[in-house]
């Protein structure tokens, strides 16, 4: 009587044991698809291990078979290299050129099609420029500066023309508020090469200004080498403060947002030497100098001390004290400076700042100022500006 169940009992064992591995099979513990998918591959260039990377070229990084999650470069001094990744994420290109003698480090990091992750690490070296160019830019960075005063960017070395336009467009002034302007090419009275950002208009007082150069690896040709580090710098446009002289009344009127807030009597150039007309832009102050006539083609005529010296151009036309005239206020007889008492040379002195704006008037000079004769981007209209772009504004 009690055989038949344990003959039923022996009959279930193979059918329970075949159902368990058919469940085996079948459940995620023995799925070995993404343990065998092969990580995706991923090709940064210059290779890694390159001891001497050619200048001039972008750092990329290619994915194959997935997508890159992450790229990061850095360079040996600790800086971050922009860069953008392609909309399907399968490359990353830098955003600027490798620098000269430098060591980058790539981090990556990608996901394969069925989500398998992988990370790697690259790094190479860049070869040595033969010449190296560098800048000086003015104003200087955290400077307050007056209305009228450019972005001005003085190189070490030539900049070839067909490096120029490449040059300007890794160049940006951003501004809060947002002011119109344009980049121009210049000679410098140095004789060196110079490009100028302009505003179309006066900049409004209160203004913040930003400056990029992106110029890192960027060849400036031949005869002026590469440049090596990129530039930021930003400064703040202060209170609205302009001069204007009136040659035949021999009177500079001060104003300030717009209104007159006070003359004083001076001496302009004399009929054979008149002071140069237009705007002019303050480049520079000194407390006291002495006016040398050797420096503006006069020989060894006169050596005479003076304070408080606001400076337009680069060829020697100044406001300045000069005790020693005689004619202040009643005869033009300079030779192209405008001067005054040493009490009101102070004033002007004070109430200018670098990069205000002096307005020449009436004079019978004819003589055109050229632009890299200090400041002088005001000497020219906004279309004549425009003109002086490389990328053919």
């Amino acid at each position: 009587m009690h055989a038949a169940p344990r003959r039923h009992s022996a009959r279930l064992i193979p059918a329970l044991t075949a159902a368990a591995a058919l469940l085996s099979a079948c459940g995620p513990g023995t799925d070995t698809s993404k343990a065998d998918e092969p990580s995706t591959k991923v090709t940064v260039t210059p290779a890694a291990g390159t001891k001497s990377a050619k200048l001039g070229s972008r750092i990329s990084v290619r994915a194959d078979g997935g997508k890159l999650t992450s790229v990061e470069v850095k360079t040996d001094k600790g800086d971050k290299v922009a860069g953008r990744l392609a909309g399907d994420g399968t490359s990353w290109t830098s955003d600027g050129k490798v620098a000269p003698q430098t060591t980058y480090t790539v981090h990556t990091k990608a996901k394969s099609a069925k989500g398998k992750e992988s990370s790697g690490t690259s790094d190479f070296t860049t070869q040595q420029a033969d010449k190296v160019n560098k800048l000086t830019n003015t104003p200087g960075g955290g400077q307050t500066v007056g209305t009228g005063m450019p972005v001005s960017i003085l190189f070490d070395h030539p900049i070839a023309k067909d490096r120029r336009a490449e040059i300007e467009k890794a160049l940006t002034v951003t501004s809060q508020p947002k002011v119109q302007g344009a980049w121009g090419w210049v000679k410098d009275y140095s004789g060196k090469d110079r490009i100028d950002w302009r505003p179309k208009d006066y900049w409004p007082a209160g203004t913040k200004v930003s400056v990029k150069g992106a110029l890192s690896g960027i060849n400036s040709g031949t005869d002026g080498g590469w440049f090596t580090r990129d530039y930021n710098f930003g400064f703040t446009i202060g209170k609205d403060r302009k001069a204007v002289i009136d040659v035949p009344s021999h009177t500079l009127t001060m104003y300030e947002n717009g209104k007159n807030v006070g003359s004083i009597k001076g001496s302009a150039g004399s009929p054979e030497a008149p002071t140069r007309g237009g705007v002019h832009t303050v480049r520079s102050k000194n407390a006291a100098e002495t006016m040398d006539s050797a420096t503006i083609g006069y020989g060894d005529k006169w050596k005479l001390p003076s304070k408080w010296v606001t400076h337009m151009t680069a060829s020697g036309t100044f406001l300045h004290s000069a005790p020693w005239n005689k004619s202040i206020g009643v005869e033009n007889n300079s030779h192209g400076c405008f001067g005054m008492t040493t009490s009101d040379a102070k004033k002007i002195y004070d109430f200018l700042p670098i990069g205000s704006t002096v307005e020449v008037k009436g004079t019978s000079s004819t003589a055109k100022t050229d632009v890299g004769n200090g400041l002088e981007v005001w000497q020219e209209s906004w279309q004549q500006w425009q003109q002086r772009s490389a990328l053919g504004h």
